[in-house]
């Protein structure tokens, strides 16, 4: 069985207290039968579970024994510009054999996580949990809990699977439509309908089933570090008040998780209290966290079941009453496909999306860079609040899209939408109508009012960009390294618009501020650190700029963020 060279113990206990040392440095690991390096903290991978109290004032002490450049960013933490761990922004990184001192006061409770932001360590095994306990009682009763975190593991150097994605996008996909696809589509849709569908996805030269750049070709996918085959188990007693609280630390890889045989209470969300919602199931993106809450009775032992989004693999764990059980692990649902209702050009926002060829043809869209935008010059990078934000969102009704002159012509843009709508409510590919209740965004409330109050007095709209065949990625066409950075001025509060133009789901962290998700009509829904995006998307969230310094903007599947999708958010006394 698969085993760390230094295992740690199945249900380690957390680092507290004041002042924690930590330690970066490599280790020997065997996932598949292969030896590799993993870079750990302490020793271990995962990094260790590490556990405060909300007001408390805490310095880590994280010391640099690898030859290379190290990080640690505390996701989700709102602290000072200079302590959150981003090499160029808000420090110049962890040098070989140099300590570096974070030190900062908790303002807030919940399930968060910490990883590197140097190169591709994140994907080598840098990243570990962090669990912030309320100053007063926990309006959340549980009489034990478990943390779960997803990840995904790879005996591949990261640098050359980067490599091998810009050489080809789709060197991970496995699951590109054969003859027999063809044959078995034209028997259930007939010849048009079939070949209607093939013209428009070749036009774009883009596959329906390019749900994840990377997948099980090269991933072992775990659970607190551990194979399916290793089965971490985490016990309970019959009747007992369970909470889970599960975190995505994965690299590029979206898990949708169920417990068959329990009910599933959802009362957090990126570590923020929200109105419970009882699902069988739920998405969770890459960064993102959610507790739960279950009571596991009338069986011994439990499936904790996350099967990736690509439906290539899973990450499995057990509820058990004693170490050594287990209970039968779920065959994978169907692989599904994309449509062109997901991509935003027009149909139902993606509900009816089951594999049938598209009826929806890609309006106004050539399936390449070049094509004419329809937008009128520079229009709206920014514009009045009460404006045009909402135009193509309220009610949730398609409106035709307008795109920035950034986008136009432009050899690293492949594809606009037309139609984005939120979706807040849609379940998501591969989920919709599965038997199953399944959690959306339109599911989470906070359980609390908008914490500023005010209507944000402007609008910034960006939109998620790329290119397949090149694999880059931008914000409105323009990769990092091109961008000026996002002015915000100290104290505002503003509302930003993303639309995502790309056929992959994004999720977008907003480092140092909180991302306020709004409804369809603009009203505030729920306080995330991480806002996922659906492909053929628009979705918003305000930000009360109360955090001066320059932050990080970006999406948080590890090699989009290299390849560009990054954007530096710079709050300033004054700014325009």
């Amino acid at each position: 069985m698969p085993a760390f060279a230094r295992p740690g113990p199945a249900r380690p206990s957390a680092l507290t207290g004041s002042t924690i040392d930590l330690s970066i440095g490599e280790l020997a690991v065997d996932y598949t039968g292969r030896t590799r390096r993993a870079v750990t903290v302490n020793g271990t991978l995962p990094a260790p579970l590490l556990r405060f109290t909300e007001g408390d004032t805490v310095t880590i002490r994280v010391r640099n024994t690898l030859a290379e450049d190290t990080s640690i960013h505390w996701h989700g933490i709102i602290l000072p510009a200079n302590m959150d761990g981003v090499p160029g922004f808000s420090f110049h990184g962890i040098h070989p054999g140099q300590t570096f001192t974070y030190r900062y006061t908790l303002r807030q409770s919940g399930t968060y996580w910490y990883h590197s932001h140097s190169g591709f360590q994140e994907q080598k095994g840098l990243y570990g949990p962090l669990i912030v306990d309320p100053r007063e009682p926990d309006p959340i009763r549980s009489d034990r809990e478990h943390v779960i975190l997803l990840s995904d593991w790879t005996d591949e150097d990261p640098y050359r699977i980067f490599a091998k994605l810009r050489k080809n996008a789709e060197y991970y996909n496995r699951h590109k439509r054969t003859v027999g696809d063809a044959i078995a589509d034209i028997r259930r849709h007939g010849w048009g309908a079939t070949l209607d569908d093939r013209r428009l996805w070749g036009a774009m030269r883009m596959s329906p089933t390019d749900l994840a750049d990377v997948g099980a070709l090269t991933y072992t996918y775990l659970a607190n570090g551990v194979t399916p085959a290793g089965n971490w188990t985490g016990l309970f007693r019959p009747g007992e008040r369970v909470r889970l609280r599960f975190i995505n630390g994965s690299a590029m890889t979206f898990f949708d998780v169920r417990i068959p045989g329990l009910k599933m209470t959802v009362v957090a969300a990126d570590g923020q209290n929200v109105h419970p919602v009882t699902v069988d199931e739920f998405r969770i993106g890459v960064a993102e966290t959610y507790d739960v809450i279950v009571e596991p009775s009338g069986q011994d032992a439990y499936t904790i079941f996350a099967q990736a989004m690509d439906r290539g693999g899973y990450a499995r764990a057990t509820l058990a009453v004693r170490d050594g059980l287990a209970a039968p692990v779920p065959a994978l649902d169907p692989r599904p496909l994309l449509t062109m209702a997901d991509m935003g050009h027009g149909g139902h926002g993606g509900h009816d999306a089951h594999g049938a060829p598209a009826k929806a043809a890609p309006s106004g869209h050539e399936g390449h860079a070049g094509h004419d935008t329809q937008a009128a010059g520079a229009a709206r990078d920014e514009h009045d609040a009460h404006g045009g934000a909402h135009a193509a969102m309220g009610h949730g009704t398609a409106a035709m899209q307008t795109h920035p002159a950034s986008e136009s012509g432009n050899p690293g843009v492949d594809m606009q939408t037309m139609t984005p709508t939120p979706r807040l409510d849609d379940p998501g590919i591969g989920l919709r109508d599965n038997g199953r209740r399944v959690l959306t965004y339109a599911d989470l409330a906070s359980r609390f009012a908008d914490p500023d109050g005010r209507e944000p007095g402007r609008t910034i709209e960006l939109h998620l960009t790329g290119h397949m065949e090149r694999y880059v990625w931008s914000f409105d066409g323009i990769r990092f390294g091109d961008a000026e950075p996002l002015r915000l001025r100290y104290g505002e509060r503003l509302r930003i618009v993303l639309v995502n133009d790309t056929m992959m789901e994004h999720p977008i962290h907003l480092h140092g501020l909180w991302s306020d998700l709004e409804d369809a009509d603009g009203a505030f829904r729920v306080r995330k650190h991480t806002v996922n995006m659906p492909p053929g998307t628009r979705r918003s969230y305000r930000v009360t700029a109360d955090a001066l310094g320059r932050w990080a903007y970006h999406c948080h599947l590890l090699y989009h963020m290299d390849a560009g999708m990054f954007r530096e958010v710079r709050v300033e006394e004054g700014s325009a």
